[in-house]
């Protein structure tokens, strides 16, 4: 249990006995000042009171006194006994001898609880506090003693260290000793090691700068040698292309003429063929009129030609005028 814990347990049982104490000295101030009324002259019932309270005084110094001297572990000899029997024997006369006068068995049990209650808890208090003070005091010992021991201990871990940090020291001093020469040792081969890898370094940067200059060259030969195969082959390509452009030219041109030799072909049929009596189907109609809108032939004899009314042709013309302005371009011209 720690020193918390400790005063934990401390204050409930003050709380805890004051409680009571308190308790105690109400009920008897309650339950005495009418039996002091009772035997006391009219003229000195104010006084009635007095009595309970100076014993009640008296308990409650023997209450505090006894929590003090319990706690720094001393003794108050036999008198702070008496005292205390003394004054819980009062208590408990004083609230029990109205009932005895009155011969009520149960009324001495009622009020006898509080005066005994109040006797025990004091008792009872000054026990437990004084078990406390051995045991707190146990405990103060048990870490004092502890305390020496540790001390005892860190001394001898100081010697312990003093004496292993003087073996260290002379260790370190003969290492560092050895060190040194180890050092210098090491530093000549270091030096003649880098000399060795420095000669090997020159030596292999002179195989590397003429091994990169001869690749650089044979790089330069290959790519001059496919530029000269990408540019024949680009000239081939151009000339092929040309070729293929001119020949689909060629080719859109003949079939653009035969187109147009068709065209007229079928134009001249349409118009040679003359008026007609009787109206051509509409589908025939259409190429006649579309013939003759290409022709330039006026709407009228267009009409003549196809046998459909003058106001169809019409309606054909200016489809034909806005979907082929092209053609209508070239029958104005």
């Amino acid at each position: 249990m720690n020193a918390v814990q400790i005063r934990s347990a401390e204050q409930a049982l003050s709380v805890g006995t004051w409680l009571i104490v308190c308790g105690a000295m109400l009920y008897s101030v309650l339950t005495v000042t009418p039996l002091m009324r009772a035997h006391t002259p009219d003229a000195w019932d104010w006084t009635a009171p007095i009595l309970p309270i100076v014993v009640d005084a008296a308990v409650v110094i023997v209450v505090r006194l006894d929590s003090v001297l319990a706690r720094l572990g001393g003794e108050g000899g036999r008198w702070p006994v008496v005292l205390r029997w003394m004054t819980g024997i009062m208590t408990l006369a004083l609230n029990t001898a109205d009932s005895a006068l009155r011969k009520d068995l149960v009324g001495v049990a009622v009020h006898a609880v509080a005066p005994l209650l109040l006797i025990v808890t004091a008792e009872t208090g000054l026990a437990y506090r004084r078990a406390i003070t051995a045991a707190v005091a146990g405990l103060e010992e048990r870490e004092r003693a502890e305390r020496r021991r540790r001390e005892q201990e860190a001394r001898q871990r100081a010697e312990e260290a003093e004496q292993t940090a003087r073996r260290r020291a002379n260790e370190e001093e003969r290492r560092v000793r050895e060190q040194r020469e180890f050092d210098a040792k090491l530093a000549r081969e270091q030096r003649e090691h880098e000399a060795a890898l420095a000669r090997e370094q020159a030596e292999r940067e002179e195989r590397r700068e003429r091994a990169e200059r001869e690749a650089h060259e044979r790089l330069e030969r290959e790519r001059e040698q496919q530029r000269l195969a990408r540019e024949h082959h680009e000239r081939e390509a151009a000339e092929r292309a040309e070729r293929d452009r001119q020949d689909a030219e060629e080719k859109a041109a003949r079939e653009r003429r035969e187109r147009e030799e068709r065209a007229e072909r079928e134009r001249a049929a349409l118009l040679a063929a003359g008026p007609v009596n009787d109206k051509q189907p509409e589908e025939q109609a259409r190429r006649t009129v579309a013939a003759a809108f290409a022709a330039g032939v006026p709407v009228r004899q267009a009409a003549e030609l196809c046998g459909w009314s003058v106001g169809w042709v019409s309606t054909r013309y200016q489809e034909l005028r806005d979907t082929n302005p092209a053609a209508l371009e070239g029958a104005s011209r």
